[in-house]
C-alpha cells in the first residue's frame, strides 16, 4: 500500500472529524466495538497546542494505525429479497467472501482496518439480512459477518475507484437462491479449516516452582458479549478484571500468570483450552458478566464443567457462552468430540473434582466484596471453555449487565479492583491451603 495518503483519504479523515466519529464501531444485533486502543495521551499543554493533532491520536489516525485503511462508511439497501452492502474506504483492500450453514451467515474477510463510520444502516427486518457485525477478527483481520433470514448467493465482490468526492466503495450483492443450493456451496476455504489436531499433552511445571495460572477475559474482538444500557460492554469489563487478577497475583511472587488475551482480540474457544495446555495451567479461571430479561437479577456466581446442567439457567448460559465461536464465523469442523467423551477419562474426572473445590473457595470469598446470587451459586454445565481435561477450570459470571445496582458497580475501578483482589486471595488460598479471614462483608442485596 502506497503509505502516502490520497486525497480521498485526507477528504475521508476530514468527514469523519466533522461528523465526530458517531456509531464508530457497531455491529447490529450486536454491541458497539470499541476503537483500537490509543497510544499514550498527549500532556494538556500539547493537546491545548495541538488540538487537531491531540484528536487525530485519540482516535488512530497519527501513529503506526494511522497506515491503516479507515472504513468510513457502511450501507446496507434493500430491495425486496435483494440485499447489497455498500462499503467505502479510505484505500482499496483485498476482501474475500464466502458462506457458512448451520446458523446461516455470510462472511467477508478484510485485513486490519479502522471501523470510522459515522451512521451504518440498520436491517428493516423483512428482507434477507437479519441483522450484521463487524470487527477484528484477530491480529492482521478484520471480519463483517451477516446474520441471514433466508438462503442467499453471494456475487463477486467489486472493489470501485473514488469517484464523485466518495473514496474507495466495495459492493457486495446477496441475490435469492434455495436452501440446497446455498447448502451445496457453503463451506470454509481450504487454507482458513482450522486443524483438528489434539492438543498437545501437560508436562512437567516449569523448575521456577510457580503455579500456574491462566486468567481467561471472556469474547473480545468481534464478539462483545453482553452490554449494559449505559454502555458498559462485556469484553472490555473482563479483560480489565483479568489485568487486575493477574497483577494481584504476581504481586505474591508465587504465581506465573497468563491471560488469553491481553488486547480486544477474539480468541476461538477451542484455542483458549489449547492456551491453558500449551502453558501447563494449574488453574484455569474464565471471567464472563451475565444477562436476563429479569432485571431484578443480580449477583456473581461460579460454573464448573458437566455434562449434565445442573439447571435450566445454566444450560442455557452454557449455550449461549458456546455460541462465541458462531457469533465470530470460527470453523468448528473439528468440534465433534461430545463433553461425554472427556468425561470418561479419569484425570478428567480428577479434574472436575478439583475444579469443583476450587469453585466453592471462590463462592467462599466473593461474599466480602460484592453480592453472590443467594440461590445456588455454584452451578455447572457443558461450557466448552472449561473442557481441557487436565486442567481445573472455573468460569465466574461477575455479575448482571442488565441489572442497574451490578451495572453501578462494575463500572467502577474500585469495585473491578477488589473483585480481582478477592479472586486471587480466592486462588491463592486454594493453592497454599490456608484459611484465612477475609475482608469486610459486602452489602446484601
Amino acid at each position: 500500500m502506497n503509505l502516502a495518503p490520497s486525497v480521498p483519504k485526507i477528504c475521508a479523515w476530514a468527514a469523519v472529524l466533522i461528523l465526530g466519529f458517531g456509531a464508530a464501531g457497531f455491529g447490529f444485533a450486536a454491541t458497539p466495538v470499541p476503537r483500537p486502543k490509543p497510544l499514550p495521551a498527549l500532556s494538556a499543554a500539547a493537546a491545548a497546542a495541538d488540538p487537531l493533532g491531540a484528536l487525530l491520536q485519540e482516535q488512530g489516525l497519527v501513529g503506526p494505525a494511522s497506515n491503516l485503511p479507515v472504513v468510513i462508511g457502511l450501507k446496507l439497501t434493500e430491495n425486496g429479497k435483494n440485499s447489497r452492502f455498500t462499503l467505502e474506504f479510505s484505500d482499496p483492500v483485498d476482501v474475500r467472501a464466502f458462506t457458512l450453514a448451520g446458523p446461516d451467515r455470510v462472511v467477508l474477510d478484510m485485513p486490519d482496518v479502522l471501523w470510522r463510520m459515522p451512521d451504518p444502516t440498520r436491517p428493516n427486518g423483512k428482507g434477507a439480512v437479519r441483522a450484521y457485525r463487524y470487527g477484528q477478527f484477530r491480529k492482521g483481520n478484520a471480519r463483517l459477518i451477516v446474520d441471514l433470514n433466508a438462503a442467499v448467493k453471494v456475487g463477486a465482490p467489486q472493489m470501485l475507484p473514488p469517484e464523485g468526492g466518495a473514496g474507495f466503495r466495495l459492493v457486495l450483492d446477496l441475490t435469492p437462491t434455495t436452501a440446497d443450493d446455498f447448502a451445496a456451496h457453503a463451506g470454509w476455504p481450504a487454507d482458513l479449516q482450522l486443524a483438528s489436531a489434539p492438543p498437545s499433552p501437560a508436562s512437567p511445571r516449569a523448575s521456577t516452582g510457580k503455579r500456574i495460572v491462566i486468567i481467561d477475559a471472556g469474547h473480545g474482538g468481534i464478539d462483545p458479549g453482553t452490554h449494559s444500557q449505559s454502555g458498559i460492554v462485556e469484553k472490555n469489563l473482563v479483560l480489565s478484571v483479568a489485568r487486575a487478577v493477574r497483577k494481584s497475583l504476581e504481586a505474591t511472587g508465587r504465581y506465573r500468570v497468563q491471560l488469553t488475551r491481553d488486547s480486544d482480540v477474539f480468541i476461538p474457544l477451542r484455542e483458549r483450552v489449547n492456551i491453558a495446555r500449551a502453558a501447563h495451567g494449574d488453574l484455569f479461571v474464565s471471567l464472563h458478566a451475565d444477562s436476563n430479561d429479569h432485571r431484578e437479577i443480580r449477583g456473581a456466581s461460579v460454573y464448573t464443567l458437566s455434562e449434565a446442567a445442573s439447571d435450566r439457567e445454566a444450560a442455557t448460559l452454557a449455550e449461549r457462552e458456546n455460541m462465541s465461536d458462531v457469533i465470530a464465523g470460527v470453523d468448528l469442523s473439528g468440534e465433534n468430540n461430545p463433553v461425554a467423551s472427556i468425561l470418561i477419562d479419569l484425570a478428567q474426572r480428577d479434574t472436575m473434582n478439583r475444579s469443583a473445590r476450587f469453585a466453592e473457595t471462590v463462592i467462599a470469598t466473593l461474599p466480602a466484596v460484592t453480592v453472590v446470587q443467594p440461590v445456588k451459586p455454584h452451578r455447572s454445565a457443558g461450557f466448552a471453555v472449561l473442557k481441557a481435561p487436565d486442567v481445573p477450570a472455573v468460569l465466574i459470571e461477575l455479575g448482571y449487565l442488565t441489572n442497574a445496582k451490578d451495572e453501578s458497580e462494575m463500572a467502577t475501578e474500585a469495585w473491578r479492583n477488589r473483585v480481582a483482589n478477592a479472586i486471587s486471595w480466592a486462588i491463592d488460598t486454594h493453592f497454599t491451603g490456608e484459611s484465612r479471614a477475609l475482608p469486610r462483608q459486602a452489602a446484601n442485596p
